[in-house]
């Protein structure tokens, strides 16, 4: 039978609720003795003879009443269509994200101070850039903080974003935080002296905790809504330039050589004690899942620890391949096993390894110092900072493509080295210290794109035109 045949009615022709609604509401009897204008028999007869769209019946069909304004099952479809084709029309008009640019001049009379830190945007006419994903500034930064009296220290990690969207960062005897909601600037602390100052900052995976490490082996941890010092952590006899947390569990690295476990919850807070480098540990780093810690030290090597034989100082795997300290280590957020590492000046080396095995699966010559590591949460990329060079990349961040490790751009320029990365906790933007005593955010990361709206890498680093990157 065709659809509409007679004998077979054809239900999604029919309106059920509307003719619910005949049968079982109660109307007043017809008078058929009363006078009716024309214009009424014309509208009785078209709803009589003719269908909500206005052709004719090809069956008999239940008339509903017009409480119920739903349309058709058969028109289901069509409007399942209808709003995605909306949807997608909306997500190809959204752009994905900009590659900064740079420009030879910067414009006069933009400099907006916020207590200690100044605020640089490079345009006169904020209102042209509103619809846009960045602002464009000298060295394309979406935003420029003065920093004055940080320190440039190689070995320092004097910066962190914590999920509560505060930035805390050491400058000098002194730490701030800045909350990139509002701009607002709070100085947490002041060293008194000049003999000591914070060298390591780490927010708590929960962002209530702050753990400092300083120059003469303090280790603090401080509540940050009540501006109080909570506790002082002992164990270590030289600096502490690298810390991080797993749960309740802080660890830090010291100068003294040495990798402690800290329960932060215990009233003896020395969980495990690890002495295996030879010379300053200056980067650590544990895995998304909180099973392995990477440790790398000033000697050039790279250990990696499982999480349930540390108190044994049992190392799962020691790699030696970097010729340089390394400080920049990073896990892949897409790959459980995989971390990045970075040497210094003498080895400039990003190292791509499989953890499980212990082997390097990809190593890229970068020809510079290394003095940080992010990976793109959004699409599979790894940022790398970068200080000093005798060749190339002084003080610019390198973007690369994962696995292939090919140059995606360069980005910036600060006027002296790279010091530290960390990223904004939405994964979009990564923060840039540099030893000239300034702070660069860069949109350099991005969510998904939709449609193909997209341009070439190298159009993209070419253009001086805002244009998108993907």
């Amino acid at each position: 039978m065709q659809k509409g045949d007679r004998f077979i009615p054809n239900r999604s022709l029919m309106d059920l609720d509307r003719a619910h609604g005949l049968l079982t509401n109660r109307t007043a009897p017809f008078n058929a003795t009363s006078s009716f204008n024309e214009a009424y028999r014309q509208k009785l007869i078209e709803n009589l003879t003719l269908d909500s769209q206005g052709r004719p019946f090809k069956i008999m069909v239940f008339r509903g009443s017009p409480k119920s304004s739903q349309k058709p099952i058969r028109f289901v479809d069509e409007l399942r269509q209808e709003v995605a084709s909306i949807f997608d029309k909306d997500c190809k008009q959204t752009p994905y994200r900009c590659i900064p640019k740079v420009f030879d001049s910067v414009p006069h009379g933009f400099v907006l101070p916020v207590l200690l830190f100044s605020i640089l945007v490079s345009t006169h006419d904020f209102g042209s850039f509103r619809h846009h994903t960045i602002y464009i500034s000298l060295q394309g930064e979406k935003r420029v903080l003065d920093a004055p009296k940080l320190r440039n220290d190689y070995y320092a990690n004097i910066m962190s974003w914590g999920k509560n969207n505060i930035l805390a960062v050491a400058l000098g005897p002194e730490l701030y935080l800045w909350n990139s909601e509002d701009q607002r600037v709070h100085k947490l602390l002041q060293v008194p002296g000049g003999n000591d100052w914070p060298t390591s900052v780490t927010w708590s995976e929960d962002a209530k905790t702050l753990a400092v490490g300083y120059m003469c082996s303090s280790l603090q941890l401080w509540d940050v809504e009540s501006s109080k010092l909570i506790r002082n952590l002992e164990g270590h006899s030289g600096r502490i330039a690298s810390t991080a947390w797993n749960g309740r569990i802080l660890t830090s690295g010291s100068r003294d050589k040495s990798i402690i476990n800290h329960d932060v919850r215990a009233a003896n807070n020395l969980a495990s004690c690890i002495k295996r480098h030879a010379d300053e540990v200056c980067g650590l780093k544990w895995s998304t899942e909180g099973n392995r810690l990477a440790s790398g030290g000033n000697e050039n090597l790279l250990y990696i620890w499982e999480a349930s034989k540390m108190s044994s100082s049992k190392f799962l795997h020691r790699l030696s391949d970097h010729c340089a300290a390394v400080k920049a280590l990073a896990w892949c957020p897409y790959q459980y096993n995989v971390l990045a590492s970075g040497g210094g000046l003498s080895d400039g080396c990003i190292k791509i390894w499989n953890t499980q095995k212990g082997v390097c699966i990809n190593s890229i010559e970068t020809k510079a110092q290394i003095c940080g590591l992010e990976w793109n949460r959004h699409h599979k990329e790894i940022l790398s900072g970068h200080g000093y060079s005798i060749r190339e990349n002084q003080n610019k961040l390198c973007l690369w493509k994962y696995p292939s490790m090919t140059k995606v751009g360069e980005l910036g320029n600060h006027k002296s080295r790279i010091i530290n990365l960390c990223q904004s906790p939405d994964g979009i933007t990564v923060i840039s210290a540099g030893a000239d005593e300034t702070l660069r955010f860069w949109d350099v990361f991005g969510p998904p794109t939709a449609g193909n709206l997209m341009v070439s890498d190298l159009q993209g680093l070419l253009s001086f035109r805002t244009s998108l990157l993907r």
